[in-house]
């Protein structure tokens, strides 16, 4: 599939955003992408911010705890992500995570919109139901532009603020993604008018969201069936912060340098996206005639995909324990070490890896290594573990778990 297909396919929803952008856009997008993600501001904006869900998380798990009542934990972690992302990309505060867990309008969209993008890949008849604007379509039409006003709105909203502020002489004060970008792209040839906005941040909430949600899901899958793993978590977490018995307290001490310091949550986060990785498959269109390293010859115009689910379960990469969930194997004399990212693929590799890998392993370092701290989880029994595959790699039907407390 070419790249013009894909925007066709996609493009309804991500517009112009840095996932559909080739060529000279693409490295427009990039180069300032990469300039507001290596800010210190926005890097501590980020960590407050996942500290501050990351309790509300850990506390929505204390009450059903003392209920004694199972957790769908796969629709807290989206909730929370969901509030995350909205408040580093948008500024904005969604509260899907309130403790009455409310139904969101905007979430539900989201939703529906990001699992209807994955079906139009493989359905070539979307473009009859599109022009006809009924079935899927029609409700995907809706869930996409009711997203779209919201993210307009927001926009709307801060340039409102930063004209206030520039005209009272005064500089503008506000952390997030949108405002970043706002704030110091002048009227030149690197400035985005309202739409570019738009999709270049929607695009970093698909990013941020849903791939976090769905790997902290897997992780704690993983930890209920190898327990043993979720204590030596544990104990590194005693050994690096010590014991707490308060989350608020607990959150305090997972510093940038505390997290530097669990090398095992490392090992076993890492662990949990080569098995699981969020982003299943991915591909690239081929722009000029080129031959691969394995001698096949690719043509300008093909499309060469390549799938880190298969790739994280080959033998000859990680050896014959490859099905094998083992933490240890990222590990030299207790440290962890990294693995070139054309063999560990989750976050992708060369001139399109992944802005937001520092981001996200930070808000699933601070969410594991709070969680383990606190709550012992135990898978409920009789379910179905399975995963589908939209865009991403969700637990098919959620998952249940119950929760005991760590003595």
């Amino acid at each position: 599939m070419q790249g013009d297909q894909l925007r066709d396919r996609l493009g309804d929803f991500l517009g112009r955003g840095i996932f559909l952008a080739d060529g000279e856009d693409w490295r427009r997008h990039r180069k300032i992408a990469s300039t507001e993600f290596s800010t210190r501001k926005l890097r501590g904006h980020s960590a407050s911010v996942f500290r501050g869900e990351g309790v509300k998380l850990a506390n929505c798990l204390k009450v059903a705890m003392a209920a004694d009542q199972p957790v769908e934990i796969q629709d807290l972690f989206l909730r929370m992500t969901l509030d995350s992302i909205c408040k580093v990309a948008f500024g904005v505060e969604i509260g899907s995570l309130s403790p009455d867990l409310p139904d969101v309008q905007f979430a539900k969209d989201f939703d529906n919109a990001q699992a209807h993008i994955s079906k139009r890949v493989v359905r070539p008849m979307f473009k009859i139901l599109r022009a006809l604007d009924i079935g899927e379509e029609h409700h995907f039409r809706i869930a996409t532009n009711s997203v779209h006003s919201f993210a307009m709105d927001v926009i709307a909203k801060r340039r409102k603020e930063i004209a206030a502020a520039h005209d009272a002489g005064e500089e503008y004060h506000r952390d997030d993604l949108l405002s970043k970008f706002m704030a110091n792209l002048t009227q030149d040839e690197n400035s985005y008018d309202d739409k570019e906005l738009r999709d270049v941040i929607i695009s970093f909430m698909l990013a941020g969201r849903d791939t976090t949600a769905v790997t902290l899901s897997w992780f704690t899958y993983e930890m209920c069936c190898h327990p043993e793993i979720a204590d030596k978590i544990y104990e590194e977490g005693v050994a690096v912060i010590g014991k707490h018995t308060v989350v608020e307290s607990a959150v305090e001490h997972l510093t940038h340098e505390a997290l530097g310091q669990m090398h095992y949550l490392h090992a076993a986060l890492s662990e949990s996206l080569r098995l699981h990785p969020a982003v299943p498959r991915d591909g690239k269109c081929v722009l000029e005639e080129d031959v691969l390293p394995n001698g096949i010859k690719v043509k300008k115009g093909d499309f060469v995909q390549y799938v880190p689910y298969s790739m994280g379960r080959m033998p000859f990469l990680w050896g014959p324990d490859a099905l094998e969930f083992k933490p240890e194997r990222w590990l030299k004399d207790g440290v962890y070490q990294s693995v070139s990212p054309y063999i560990h693929s989750a976050f992708q590799a060369g001139p399109r890896i992944c802005l937001g890998k520092d981001s996200a392993y930070l808000q699933l370092k601070v969410t594991a290594a709070l969680i383990t701290h606190f709550f012992k989880f135990h898978l409920v029994p009789g379910q179905e573990i399975a995963y589908t595959t939209t865009l991403v790699m969700p637990i098919k039907k959620g998952l249940k778990v119950t929760l005991s407390p760590r003595q």
